[in-house]
């Protein structure tokens, strides 16, 4: 009887020590574990760079982290142990992803259109993250008309974002001939493709190469009001020229886009052309142009082919006129020529001697508030992560305008890394890839 006893209370005593023994190692293991599974908190971790965002008032040396597609911390000194990805960006510069506000990317095959459907307009995604833009916004390419075709071929089919204005003419920019059409300005149409049917995609209305009177400034004006968009007009092309004080002051309203604000064109009494905001006699900046801008008219720079000179960006920079946003006006002509890209274009306004912070604002959070996607442009802990790393290179450089003259710079930005929605989609020397090694042998 005892030796059952005995070997019962062995047995109860063996039992208990197995179950202490089984809780113990649970424990150990649990503290093991949880700081591996709290390490793989942030997916992406961009480490040591030097952050601009101008929304958030951020000019210093931090850490950005990502979680999915969205901005999850920003602070000094992120545990790299606290990521499943970490990327050293030590001595480059962190921004949000640039947003080109006039840009031409309706691509397609109908070679008698300028940019609606055309050669002429380029895929987005060949121009754009090798630049750290992330979003683009097509400049009036297509009109209600054509928008459809634009979406289903271009914008759902790009990683770049993209968002465009749509041209006052339904046809959009097939010729220059149709941008004359009154009868295909429709603001009734052009209020319902935005507010009714893409809200989301398009940003404004779009006027251009009109060869008459303010009509078609004041058509596209008309459908901002009905959409509550803004509008951006190319405004040139005028025989005799039409006044530029008149357009700021009385078609225009506040918000309104004055692109290809640097453009100088000689003015013939045959042919017109454009008036510019720089005197060409005193090199003098109009008094009305610094009224405008109070006014709260935008200046955007639209570089493009032929419309930018240093004879009015110079002396307006040393005027302290300083244009809203900076854009490219991206299109065939304009790719291989002064333009290039808009790292280009951003680097020339840093050799006219606009400040690096200054740039940064006037391709993100200006813009994004111009196109009124205040989601875009910035980098607030919660908004997708859209952003642009860049090495700011220094040398000699030079810069052209599209009278192929040239300044000298001693700086030039050059897009090392982008992510879209935190991804990455581009990295010029892989920094984000692991070492290569050589395969373990299978034999």
């Amino acid at each position: 009887m005892m030796r059952i006893k005995t070997a019962g209370i062995s047995e109860f005593f063996q039992h208990q020590f197995i179950r202490l023994a089984q809780g113990i190692v649970a424990f150990l293991v649990l503290i093991l574990i949880t700081p591996t599974v709290h390490s793989q908190e942030i997916d992406i971790l961009l480490k040591g760079g030097h952050v601009i965002d101008p929304k958030n008032n951020i000019n210093s040396k931090m850490d950005v982290a990502i979680v999915g597609d969205k901005i999850f911390r920003i602070a000094a000194n992120i545990p790299a142990n606290t990521s499943k990805k970490t990327i050293d960006i030590s001595g480059l510069y962190l921004t949000p992803g640039i947003i080109d506000m006039h840009a031409h990317v309706f691509h397609g095959a109908d070679v008698n259109s300028i940019s609606a459907n055309s050669p002429g307009g380029l895929q987005a995604d060949a121009f754009s993250f090798r630049a750290g833009v992330t979003t683009v916004v097509d400049a009036g390419s297509a009109g209600w008309r054509n928008f459809p075709l634009f979406k289903t071929q271009v914008i759902d089919r790009s990683q770049t974002r993209v968002l465009a204005f749509l041209n006052v003419v339904g046809r959009g920019m097939v010729t220059r001939y149709d941008q004359q059409d009154v009868t295909d300005m429709n603001p009734e149409m052009n209020a319902y493709m935005i507010k009714k049917l893409h809200p989301t995609i398009l940003v404004g209305i779009k006027s251009a190469h009109y060869w008459g009177d303010f009509t078609s400034v004041d058509k596209a004006v008309e459908s901002g009001k009905l959409a509550n968009v803004p509008v951006i007009v190319d405004f040139g092309e005028h025989s005799p020229p039409n006044s530029i004080e008149s357009l700021f002051m009385e078609h225009f309203r506040p918000g309104d886009i004055f692109t290809h604000t640097f453009s100088e064109h000689a003015i013939s009494k045959t042919t017109g052309g454009r008036e510019s905001i720089v005197d060409v006699k005193t090199r003098k900046v109009k008094p009305f142009v610094f009224a405008a801008q109070k006014r709260g008219i935008i200046f955007d720079v639209g570089h493009g082919a032929g419309a930018f000179n240093f004879n009015q960006a110079i002396p307006a920079l040393k005027q302290g006129f300083m244009p809203n946003t900076i854009s490219t006006d991206l299109y065939n002509l304009s790719m291989n020529a002064a333009m290039k890209d808009m790292t280009n274009v951003m680097s020339k306004f840093l050799a006219m001697g606009m400040g690096l912070q200054d740039v940064i604002l006037r391709t993100t959070w200006n813009p994004a508030q111009v196109i009124k996607r205040l989601d875009l442009g910035h980098l607030t802990v919660g908004s997708e992560a859209d952003i642009a790393v860049f090495n700011l290179k220094k040398g000699n450089f030079g810069y052209m305008d599209v009278g192929r003259t040239k300044i000298s710079g001693t700086e030039k930005l050059e897009a090392e890394l982008t992510l879209r929605a935190g991804r990455v989609v581009w990295d010029l020397n892989g920094i984000s890839a692991a070492d290569w090694q050589m395969p373990a042998s299978t034999n």
